[in-house]
């Protein structure tokens, strides 16, 4: 079970379920972190492991990007970069325009297809727990991924 904390929805605590086969994922008031230690009888946390994304929020135009920062147990990880597209809830209509977008600052960076998990939802409408899911989905790959310090060497390109 991740629990997740959103600074746009700060009234709002988010558990996500993962079965194996698919996430579930429940919302509840701010109230829900006093309950959980409740729980400890029946579920036992694996690690008390603390991932947070930090940084600044732009408005450009009809464009909302975020740049955080994202850590791991106080140790860097690396950059997180979401941009929505404020007219649009559906991910099918407003895809391509969300890509170029995000392709005229982050260049080669972004990819020409769609992440994951918007690939089976593509027509549905975002909701804010579609952001906390695939924000745990981004925070698992930087937890599985290497560990970047200010004293690392770049890599040559070749």
């Amino acid at each position: 079970m991740h629990i997740v904390h959103n600074s746009e929805t700060p009234t709002t605590t988010y558990a996500i379920l993962d079965t194996g086969s698919k996430q579930v994922t429940l919302s509840a008031d701010y109230l829900f972190d006093l309950m959980l230690p409740r729980l400890d009888h029946m579920y036992q946390s694996k690690k008390n492991l603390k991932i947070e994304s930090k940084g600044a929020k732009y408005e450009i135009g009809d464009f909302l990007v975020k740049i955080g920062s994202v850590t791991m147990s106080g140790h860097y990880k690396g950059i997180l970069v979401e941009v929505e597209y404020l007219p649009c809830v559906t991910p099918a209509l407003c895809w391509s325009l969300v890509r170029e977008f995000m392709q005229s600052f982050m260049g080669s960076c972004v990819k020409p297809t769609l992440p994951s998990y918007l690939q089976t939802r593509l027509h549905d409408i975002h909701t804010p727990q579609d952001t906390v899911q695939q924000y745990v989905e981004k925070f698992n790959e930087f937890r599985d991924g290497p560990s970047f310090t200010a004293t690392q060497p770049a890599t040559p390109a070749t």
